[in-house]
């Protein structure tokens, strides 16, 4: 079995994500261990929430199961039917198709670290719960729309 070192596995931070939504995800942190691994079906990434971060803005995948373990930290799992603190040892399992926007909120003044594992399907649609805004991704190719699929404004898709 091969190992993965993880301090060899570099920090990505920030997000691809069209400004202002972008910056709701400061200081959000990962690591792409399955990327490292080798992994092609699906995406395993370690995540950290400083404290007053978020996973994302509010979303949910149409094609991609998604699913959180809680390593350390009492994250926030908001979704349509309200905010619940989770611990160490919580999980939290988001199948595709079900259009029950997601995230997970660092409202602590101690670090959260997060399991992240997630299918890679060869097209998805992501939908954002609370904004005019989705994406679109092909293979490794993306491209943001407003939630009906027309290009974004100059604005960056508010709406």
């Amino acid at each position: 079995m091969p190992r993965i070192a993880l301090d060899a596995v570099p920090v990505r931070s920030g997000s691809l994500l069209p400004e202002p939504h972008a910056a709701t995800m400061a200081g959000r942190h990962q690591k792409a261990l399955g990327d490292a691994g080798g992994l092609t079906q699906f995406g395993v990434n370690l995540v950290t929430l400083d404290p007053g971060a978020a996973s994302s803005p509010r979303h949910w995948h149409r094609e991609e199961d998604e699913f959180v373990m809680v390593l350390a930290g009492r994250p926030t799992l908001v979704e349509d039917e309200g905010p619940r603190t989770l611990g160490p040892g919580d999980c939290a399992a988001f199948p595709a198709g079900v259009p029950d926007g997601h995230t997970l909120l660092n409202e602590t003044a101690e670090e959260v670290r997060l399991l992240v594992v997630g299918t890679r399907a060869p097209r998805e649609v992501g939908t954002y719960s609370d904004v005019d805004l989705r994406i679109e991704i092909e293979g490794r190719d993306h491209r943001f729309t407003r939630r009906d699929g027309t290009p974004l404004d100059e604005q960056g898709g508010q709406g």
